[in-house]
């Protein structure tokens, strides 16, 4: 067994959309990310949507805005910068249905890799990745109410981030014989700069269940991290190969962060790459850390979380108005505040996913001002930016 061990972890990949046939760009990435990459004992990537040549929804359609499959060469670009475990557990691996979920697997055994956090059933899905490095590395995959589609015993799809009891067997079954659990997470709010609370809290009780580290992606942009002691929360990575018009009607979707874990028998440390879409070239850059990445521990979470939901909201009234234009170019609070409390808001799991009847009433509390007492001044400023 190696004593010690790399892990690095990107955040969401789309080759459609704007990056469609990217893929086979040889200067797609900046060599300093592909030396990063290759430096590493494993590369997990986020694999946003099926691996599938059949039918797709015709473009222009709604339906294309919001759906996202890959040309089957993107196998060729997973291969070259060394990714050896594709995180599959997110809310487009079922956009192609069954053929499409099928064909993503069949591929990433084809290439040597191994899918994680999805599969044809539920013993699939929830299956954990073991490296016995470090010792012992455990790693599971879980996605979020609605969209991540749950697998069931004869049902293909994701593990889902709300079936508690299989998630805590899956991490006291990994913690009894490995050092290591790490749980990657599909979840959190859409353009979110601070984790809700329902996500926050969520996230709190892997830990609790013995997991050592959850990393998160697809608000699609750059969260903060929290450390406790050797345990740590990374809640969102952002984009690294991903952008659509959906994506350029909100703030920081052009930035990620490449994350690599170093581990041991002993603990573990990280350094993040920062990275950037250069939106003139569609090619992947180094770039600044963005202010957001920083460890924000529980005391300032308290005092900017209120900043944070009504950051939240107005990103949020931004997407209805992309979305739905008609409804909302010109809608008034009152238009909004319906929707917010539309009971059967679409997307919405009461206390999970979406649930802006708690994500907007904490937003008024921004009005007090207690993010003003915060130590964390360039994330204040990071966020106040977006509500100018």
């Amino acid at each position: 067994m190696k004593t010690e061990t790399t892990l690095t972890f990107t955040g969401d990949i789309g080759f459609d959309k704007y990056m469609k046939d990217r893929w086979s760009d040889e200067s797609l990435l900046d060599e300093k990310i592909v030396s990063f990459l290759h430096d590493s004992d494993h590369v997990i990537t986020n694999v946003e949507g099926p691996l599938y040549s059949g039918e797709r929804a015709a473009d222009g359609s709604a339906a294309a805005a919001l759906t996202h499959s890959m040309d089957p060469g993107v196998r060729h670009f997973l291969q070259q910068i060394g990714s050896d475990i594709w995180n599959i557990c997110n809310n487009h691996i079922m956009d192609a249905g069954y053929e499409g979920i099928s064909s993503t697997i069949k591929y990433a055994h084809e290439c040597g890799a191994t899918p994680l956090g999805a599969g044809m059933n539920i013993a699939e899905a929830s299956a954990p990745i073991i490296l016995e490095e470090a010792g012992g590395i455990g790693m599971i995959g879980v996605g979020y109410q609605r969209a991540c589609r749950k697998a069931d015993e004869n049902t293909p799809g994701c593990f889902s981030w709300s079936d508690l009891n299989l998630i805590r067997d899956r991490i006291e079954t990994v913690k009894r014989s490995n050092r290591w659990c790490i749980v990657v997470a599909h979840a959190g709010e859409e353009f979110t700069a601070l984790p809700s609370p329902y996500t926050r809290e969520r996230y709190m009780q892997y830990l609790d269940m013995g997991a050592d580290i959850v990393i998160a992606h697809h608000p699609h942009v750059v969260n903060n991290y929290e450390l406790f002691g050797n345990k740590a929360i990374f809640y969102s990575l952002g984009n690294f190969i991903f952008d659509t018009d959906y994506q350029r009607s909100q703030f920081g979707t052009e930035y990620g962060i490449v994350l690599k874990l170093f581990l041991d028998e002993n603990g573990f440390t990280f350094k993040p790459l920062p990275v950037k879409v250069d939106r003139t070239t569609e090619k992947i850059i180094c770039c600044d850390l963005p202010a957001i990445f920083t460890d924000v521990p529980a005391a300032e979470y308290e005092k900017l979380q209120s900043l944070a939901a009504a950051v939240l909201i107005a990103n949020t009234k931004r997407q209805l108005k992309y979305m739905r234009p008609n409804d909302f170019e010109n809608a008034t609070e009152e238009d909004f505040v319906k929707n917010f409390y539309e009971p059967l808001r679409s997307g919405r799991v009461p206390g999970e996913t979406l649930d802006m009847q708690i994500i907007y009433p904490l937003s008024l509390k921004a009005a007090e001002g207690l993010w003003k007492t915060s130590l964390l001044t360039e994330v204040v400023e990071y966020m106040r930016s977006q509500l100018k």
